[in-house]
């Protein structure tokens, strides 16, 4: 029987890469997305073009009424969801000193009340059927700090302690929880970077170079599979030995 898998912010980035490989490999993809309407449809209109199940679905995951929707949708189309990714984030450079009230709000809420929500929404389906997987996108950041990122660090890593407790509640029922921390992925994230900027972080990842989005979607997929089953409340970070 086809797995149905949720991936927030699927439209751009490792999301992307994500919907794509899991559509690929025969599942049954829905994908979230807030304000890329144009990357989201483009990349449904594609994989079901390659005879892919892949529906992009619009909605801001902070909202319950936006997500009542989206569950609303899987429930009807696929009874539930079986794999749910929590990729949506976002991410902002400030000097601590210059973060707003405002600033640290949005980037709580949407990088660790999204993936709260989603949790709430997709775990009771999960525990009824005595199996599920969920995988929280995280970053090196949650692990060792960045600075000027202090906001951002600190969502990330409350994303490491969530994945961990949650595990050991679920394990019992059957459920797996894993978060992926990745280090510096080539994404619309660091966009704003300078080359000069790039280059000296490849210079201080021994594998001397960035991450790719399908590095991380590769190991979102075999966390996904049967073959994981035994692998829950793991923090696994593909960062190019950056952090060791």
């Amino acid at each position: 029987m086809k797995k149905t898998v949720l991936i927030t912010g699927g439209a751009k980035g490792i999301g992307r890469a994500m919907a794509e490989i899991f559509a690929l490999k025969g599942y049954q993809v829905v994908f979230n997305f807030y304000r890329s309407y144009n990357e989201a449809k483009e990349l449904e209109c594609r994989l079901r073009e390659m005879g892919c199940e892949a529906y992009a679905i619009q909605g801001d995951i902070t909202k319950k009424e936006d997500l009542n929707k989206i569950f609303e949708f899987i429930e009807n189309k696929f009874s539930g969801v079986d794999i749910l990714i929590n990729n949506a984030g976002i991410s902002q450079f400030k000097l601590f000193t210059e973060i707003s009230d405002e600033d640290w709000d949005l980037m709580i809420d949407v990088n660790l009340k999204g993936m709260f929500n989603c949790c709430k929404k997709a775990v009771p389906y999960m525990i009824n059927k005595k199996q599920g997987k969920i995988i929280n996108i995280s970053s090196i950041w949650g692990m060792v700090g960045a600075s000027c990122e202090v906001h951002y660090s600190t969502s990330k890593a409350g994303m490491i302690g969530f994945t961990k407790a949650l595990a050991k509640e679920l394990g019992p029922s059957g459920v797996q929880v894993n978060c992926i921390t990745p280090g510096v992925i080539e994404t619309d994230m660091i966009s704003t970077l300078s080359e000069e900027d790039k280059c000296s972080l490849r210079d201080d990842t021994p594998l001397l170079r960035l991450g790719k989005p399908e590095d991380i979607a590769s190991l979102a997929l075999y966390l996904s599979s049967p073959e994981a089953d035994f692998i829950t409340g793991q923090i696994i970070s593909p960062n190019g030995g950056m952090v060791i």
